[in-house]
């Protein structure tokens, strides 16, 4: 689990990276400068809590479809727990309050598909180091 967690996380930052990066392109700013926060390495790790989820689905042989949507789905309420209570805190470092699709500032409902293929690529990666049962 402790090596999922790592493994999600550190993925998670990089995609963030990536996405915020492509972000300033679209904005024309070309350094290309993506950003992240701290608190963002454990909200992506907990992304290791699929497996279960996904040992499940990929044993009962569920199509990319279904636990595409089951993912994000989780994902959504990992980031609407997670950013509702930093947001608490004064500490949340993202806000979607100006945005169309979003929801208390804290999830953004066009990120959908985003979601879907991170929680298929976190499937991934949680399955990695071993066979898809326990």
């Amino acid at each position: 689990m402790k090596n999922n967690f790592i493994r999600c996380g550190i993925c998670g930052w990089c995609l963030e990276l990536l996405w915020t990066g492509f972000l300033s392109f679209r904005r024309r700013e070309w350094k290309l400068t993506g950003h992240s926060s701290l608190w963002m390495f454990p909200i992506y790790g907990m992304a290791a809590f699929l497996k279960p989820l996904s040992n499940f689905l990929c044993n009962k042989k569920c199509s990319f479809l279904l636990r595409g949507f089951l993912y994000m789905l989780f994902i959504f309420t990992a980031e609407y727990m997670s950013g509702s209570l930093l947001k608490k805190h004064h500490c949340c470092p993202w806000d979607y309050s100006g945005t169309h699709f979003q929801i208390n500032g804290v999830i953004r409902l066009d990120y959908a598909p985003l979601w879907f293929f991170c929680g298929l690529l976190f499937e991934y990666l949680n399955q990695k180091n071993g066979s898809t049962s326990s």
